[in-house]
């Protein structure tokens, strides 16, 4: 089955999204996906420029909507020259999230991808920032895209929690990034481990139970990857016992990973949405890694 067909790539015309523009006609190119532009302009303000700057011209929205066109188009001829890869452009005016939003809708698209915005030495994820709003709320799966990058995905991170979404999580994995080394990977301890294990004589008790969980672990990933349609042994399974994120940001520093792909629930409750899984949340923020939000089934 071919999850991917549309993908739409925002852009505001900064570095970062046209790193994100890039990596879209990459994915594009790699899948066989069309690849849609999409840029919005609040003209909220604009009344109020009015009233502060007399002689504002009548026809200024317009201009700005035929600029913006301009220059997405623009934008899309050098991804052409670049990718050889022919993109589609979409201008709209309001609210960058709910124009995008809907504009995913009506494709409909297959993925979203966006640039990160940030200031630091390290990409962090802005709370509140149109990427962490759609990574967040979005009906399709979201593609949070760090850095300019240097082609095809080389090795994919899928950490799993064997929960409803982990499952659409590894099938974007291998839509997305269809010729890179997966790498299946959980994290499993047990609650206040850390205190217990400052108990005297405790080793004895845990490691029994830590094995087993470790067996338990392998099992679950192995039924994952059947249920996916993964071939056997494409995917690097692994069990690591610890704290999840502490984990996944090793693992993703070990492995030299370029792409983290996170689950998430479709309908999850408006609250869930807005803050996300604090472990998600926390890799959108924390890796260096570009990171794939995918909705659950």
């Amino acid at each position: 089955m071919n999850l991917l067909r549309q993908i739409l790539a925002g852009t505001d015309f900064s570095a970062g999204a046209g790193h994100a523009a890039d990596r879209a006609a990459l994915v594009s190119k790699e899948t066989g996906a069309a690849l849609e532009l999409f840029h919005s302009t609040n003209l909220s303000g604009l009344d109020k420029l009015r009233r502060l700057v007399p002689g504002i011209p009548d026809d200024l929205e317009q201009q700005v909507i035929d600029a913006g066109r301009e220059q997405l188009a623009g934008l899309g001829r050098k991804l052409n020259e670049r990718h050889g890869i022919a993109a589609g452009v979409h201008v709209a005016f309001g609210d960058t999230f709910a124009e995008l939003e809907a504009c995913a809708a009506e494709l409909p698209a297959d993925l979203v991808v966006l640039g990160a915005h940030g200031t630091s030495a390290l990409p962090r994820l802005v709370v509140g920032s149109t990427a962490a709003r759609m990574a967040a709320g979005s009906r399709c799966p979201v593609l949070v895209v760090k850095g300019a990058p240097s082609g095809p995905y080389r090795n994919a991170l899928i950490p799993v929690d064997f929960s409803a979404q982990s499952l659409p999580a590894l099938r974007m994995a291998s839509a997305v990034a269809p010729g890179a080394n997966l790498i299946l990977m959980h994290a499993y301890g047990f609650p206040f481990e850390g205190k217990i294990r400052a108990a005297r004589d405790i080793e004895a008790v845990l490691e029994p139970y830590l094995a087993a969980a470790r067996k338990r672990v392998f099992e679950k990933m192995h039924e994952l990857s059947d249920a996916a349609g993964l071939a056997p042994h494409s995917a690097r399974l692994l069990a690591c016992h610890g704290e999840a994120l502490h984990q996944i940001l090793e693992q993703e520093r070990e492995r030299k990973c370029d792409l983290i792909i996170m689950g998430r629930h479709g309908e999850a409750p408006l609250l869930e949405q807005v803050f996300l899984g604090s472990v998600t949340k926390q890799v959108l923020a924390q890796s260096r890694a570009d990171v794939l939000v995918a909705t659950g089934e």
